[in-house]
């Protein structure tokens, strides 16, 4: 079966609504290909390597998190962004790109994925735009938790885990009976995750204040990669939208240390 572009489009918005958000870049359909679609190919990223991957998949649509425009970027079509677009006008594809509405979709969503992955039940929201989640939990620790979440996710991750002064043997500050999340380069959310009653906050990033802020305050910050945090989101929106209307999708996980 095929759909038009038009028709993608309108059910990705309806479904995304990015009307909703204010953004760092525009949402929806950022490069214009042929005007009807049987085959999709999601990612996380707009990069190179996925575009090419896509065309070897005879994608018709790609669907990201990650598109190509971003507010203040240099506007010239030179270098990287050139051999970008001149793959997909080259080859005819069509790009959607989604960015705070797919983090912040309940169901679908990279938070709300992100979740189902490392099992958690969102029961509260938190943050600008609300884009942060927070669940019941129970681990010991912030080493407990960061341990779970190494071991679902399948790579290493950053703890900052705050201990009791002068205790012996050193111990955890407290346990974590709530936790909170939310994914790629949310750690100016940590602040917010406190105040809604955090006892440790994951993301994918740390940045320097992060880890004074986690000790001061006596709660976990677990920073579990940009990449590694958001890549479950858009394969679950493209091939929830691709079952609809019965149209073939396949994800493409290109390597990110990130």
């Amino acid at each position: 079966m095929s759909i038009s572009r038009h028709q993608l489009l309108q059910a990705l918005d309806g479904l995304l609504q990015p009307e909703r958000f204010k953004d760092y870049g525009p949402n929806g359909l950022q490069v214009e290909g042929r005007p009807e679609i049987q085959r999709v190919v999601s990612g996380v990223t707009a990069s190179r390597a996925l575009i090419e991957a896509a065309i070897a998949a005879r994608a018709d649509a790609i669907f990201v998190h990650h598109g190509l425009f971003w507010r203040g970027q240099d506007g010239r079509i030179t270098g990287w962004m050139k051999q970008r677009l001149q793959l997909l006008l080259a080859h005819d594809i069509n790009l959607f790109a989604y960015h705070l509405p797919l983090d912040a979709h309940a169901e679908l969503g990279n938070n709300a994925q992100l979740g189902r992955v490392l099992g958690f039940a969102a029961d509260a929201r938190f943050g600008e735009q609300d884009l942060g989640f927070s669940a019941p939990a129970v681990f010991d620790s912030g080493q407990a938790l960061a341990d779970h979440v190494a071991q679902a996710l399948g790579r290493a991750v950053t703890l900052v885990q705050p201990m009791v002064a002068g205790s012996a043997p050193p111990r955890p500050v407290r346990p974590v009976r709530r936790v909170a999340w939310c994914t790629g380069g949310a750690q100016g959310y940590f602040e917010s995750a406190i105040a809604a009653g955090a006892d440790a906050f994951i993301t994918g990033e740390i940045s320097e204040p992060q880890a004074h802020l986690a000790r001061e305050m006596g709660v976990s910050f677990i920073a579990a990669g940009h990449h590694a945090t958001e890549r479950y989101g858009a394969p679950a929106v493209a091939a929830h939208v691709a079952a609809q209307w019965g149209l073939d999708h396949q994800f493409i996980e290109i390597d990110n240390p990130a």
